[in-house]
C-alpha cells in the first residue's frame, strides 16, 4: 500500500533500555515469543524493543520501575490510526469525512484490537505484575489492546512504516471486512436495530452492569432481541459493552438466517 509519511528512525533501543531485572524465583518462566512473532507475519522486530512491548505497567513496578509498554503504545496508536484511516480513504472514495470516521471507530476500538490480541493468542505473552495476573489480566480488554498498539509501535521503531503496515493489514483487513457488513449507521447497534426491525423481531434491550472501583471500572452488556438472549459485550464504557453485544447478537442473527436458507 501507499505511504503517507515517512518515519525518522528512533534512536538505537540498546542505548536507552535499562539492563533486565533478574526473574524471581517464583516467577513462570518466560514464554518463547517465537509463535508471537509468526503471527505477526515474521517482520521485522528488535527483540529488545518487543520484550517492552509486552511489559505492563503492573509488572515494571513490581521489578524495579523497569521501562513498560505504554510510550510504545502512545506511538502504535497512531500508526494504527494512519494505516486504517489510509486504508478506508482509498477503499470508499465515495464515503464522507463522517461516514469514514464511523467506519474507522467501528475498526479501532478496544474491543476490537482485544479480539486481535486474543486471534493471535497475545495474552501469553503479557508480562504482569502479580495483581493483575490473580484477576483476570491477561484476558482484560485494555490490557490486551494497550499491548497490541504497543507491539505495533515497536514493529514502527524497528522496520518502519510499511513494515508496521504489513503487520497490521495482515491483523486488521479482516476487521475492516466485518465492518462493511454493518448498516448505514456503521455502529453495531444501529445495525442490530435495522436487522431486527426488517424481520420483525421489535427492538433490542440492553442490561448494564458494573463491576471494579470507581477509577477503573468495566461494564457488561446483554442485549435481548425479542424472547431472545442472543449478545453479551463487555468493556471500559457502558457504550463500548452494548456496541460488543450488538456485534454479537447481529452475527448470531445473520448466522441463523444462513442457516436457515441453506436448509
Amino acid at each position: 500500500m501507499p505511504s503517507t509519511c515517512r518515519t525518522v528512525r528512533a534512536a538505537s533501543a540498546a542505548s536507552t533500555a535499562r539492563a533486565p531485572t533478574a526473574a524471581r524465583s517464583s516467577d513462570p518462566a518466560p514464554l518463547s515469543t517465537e509463535a508471537l512473532r509468526k503471527e505477526l507475519g515474521d517482520p521485522v522486530l528488535d527483540p529488545e524493543l518487543l520484550e517492552r512491548a509486552l511489559t505492563h505497567r503492573s509488572f515494571a513496578y513490581e521489578n524495579g520501575q523497569i521501562p513498560t509498554n505504554e510510550r510504545l503504545e502512545f506511538l502504535g496508536d497512531s500508526v494504527l490510526g494512519v494505516v486504517i484511516t489510509e486504508t478506508l480513504y482509498l477503499a470508499h472514495p465515495d464515503f464522507s469525512e463522517g461516514r469514514l470516521a464511523k467506519l474507522r471507530a467501528a475498526v479501532v476500538n478496544a474491543r476490537a484490537l482485544a479480539d486481535v490480541a486474543r486471534t493471535i493468542g497475545l495474552g501469553a505473552h503479557i508480562k504482569l505484575g502479580r495483581g493483575e495476573e490473580t484477576t483476570g489480566g491477561r484476558d482484560k480488554a485494555s490490557i490486551l489492546s494497550d499491548t497490541v498498539e504497543a507491539v505495533i509501535g515497536a514493529i514502527h521503531l524497528s522496520g518502519g512504516l510499511d513494515e508496521a503496515a504489513k503487520v497490521i493489514h495482515l491483523l486488521f483487513d479482516p476487521v475492516m471486512e466485518a465492518a462493511s457488513s454493518m448498516g448505514a449507521g456503521l455502529d453495531w447497534k444501529t445495525s442490530l436495530q435495522e436487522l431486527s426491525a426488517s424481520l420483525g423481531l421489535g427492538v433490542p434491550e440492553y442490561v448494564i452492569e458494573d463491576e471494579g472501583p470507581d477509577h477503573a471500572k468495566s461494564f457488561v452488556a446483554r442485549v435481548r432481541v425479542g424472547d431472545q438472549l442472543l449478545g453479551n459485550g463487555a468493556g471500559r464504557s457502558k457504550k463500548e459493552a452494548e456496541q460488543g453485544a450488538a456485534e454479537t447478537a447481529y452475527r448470531d442473527i445473520r448466522a441463523q438466517q444462513d442457516g436457515a436458507g441453506a436448509s
